[in-house]
């Protein structure tokens, strides 16, 4: 039998009470930390996340319905759910579990980085892509891994559609060591053509720490704002 899709039963949450809540538990779990990091960027920044260490259980199912909220906030139009290869296979079958609780039952899909040559065979696991196809990963630091996605999923004579991620860093992308005027976010929305749904934001993580009482964060407040200031470029 055949799964049917039904329509969004549960009104999530306003955007900005999702992105702040997720901020604190990002914090609570060490996977966003403050700091001294250098990026892949070369850059050296007061702050860095890691969503690699929404590593058991019960963080990836909460981390699950901050996107789930998200993108029902966010109201893109999809059909399936698409989780490119690694980090993308498990946030993209744990969104679509949390979208279904939602009352949005979609098909999930992934693909292997290397073709299977025996069994069932090919790259592709899961559903038949088809339709309009949302992207499931967790940050967006080049926009290669999406182009690649974006290619898969039109060779398949989908639509690819949408991406959804967790953090946006709002930060300049960096190309043979020049700094350019947009975001690698901004490049896969306005160069690709993808509308793009973050659950959080640099902005979002400012507004956090202007907020918080906590000794151990607030000092990097200001080390944020400068780096912001540097590297920063405005919102999608």
């Amino acid at each position: 039998m055949t799964a049917q899709h039904t329509s969004t039963s549960v009104a999530p949450t306003n955007p900005s009470q999702n992105a702040q809540d997720f901020v604190r538990f990002a914090i609570e779990c060490g996977v966003l930390k403050f700091g001294e990091f250098k990026t892949k960027a070369g850059r050296i920044s007061p702050y860095f996340f890691n969503a690699g260490l929404f590593n058991d259980g019960a963080k990836l199912a909460q981390l699950a319905h901050f996107y789930a909220k998200a993108i029902l906030q966010s109201q893109i139009e999809f059909d399936m759910i698409f989780g490119p290869a690694y980090k993308g296979i498990p946030l993209g079958a744990a969104v679509a579990i949390e979208l279904s609780r939602f009352g949005k039952n979609v098909p999930f899909a992934y693909n292997r980085k290397e073709v299977k040559d025996h069994g069932e065979g090919g790259h592709l696991v899961g559903a038949t892509l088809q339709g309009k196809v949302l992207i499931i990963d967790d940050v967006i630091s080049a926009g290669t891994a999406v182009k690649e996605s974006i290619q898969l999923i039109a060779n398949a004579g989908a639509i690819p559609s949408a991406v959804a991620i967790a953090l946006d860093r709002q930060e300049k992308a960096k190309e043979n060591d020049v700094d350019l005027p947009h975001s690698a976010v901004q490049y896969v929305k306005k160069e690709l053509n993808m509308n793009i749904c973050a659950i959080a934001t640099l902005t979002d993580l400012l507004s956090y720490l202007e907020l918080t009482q906590d000794p151990d964060i607030k000092p990097f407040l200001d080390r944020v704002k400068t780096y912001r200031e540097r590297y920063g470029v405005d919102a999608i």
